[in-house]
């Protein structure tokens, strides 16, 4: 069923970048996802202590990546300070 789930948003996500005026997925909607999706990545890495790819890096273009982390950090009323530190601290690498 998850993976039902998964895949289903994934084709709709792909058919709403393709036809951007289409409504199937609305602001809202992407948000919750995303909401979802950082909580469960942050709380696996930090009960893990691993920290994975959290995305197919092959899928996403800089750009991309640029414009959702900065505004990310613009939501969570972040700091580039707070960001570096976050960024230079130790940590295992995963896969």
């Amino acid at each position: 069923m998850t993976a039902d789930c998964i895949a289903e948003f994934v084709r709709l996500a792909d058919a709403a970048r393709s036809q951007p005026d289409r409504n199937d997925i609305t602001d809202s909607d992407l948000r919750d996802v995303l909401t979802a999706a950082i909580q469960l990545y942050a709380t696996r890495a930090e009960a893990r202590d691993e920290f994975p790819s959290p995305l197919k890096a092959e899928r996403v273009t800089a750009t991309e990546v640029a414009i959702v982390v900065s505004e990310m950090i613009r939501a969570a009323d972040l700091n580039m300070f707070d960001v570096s530190m976050w960024h230079s601290r130790q940590r295992q690498r995963g896969s």
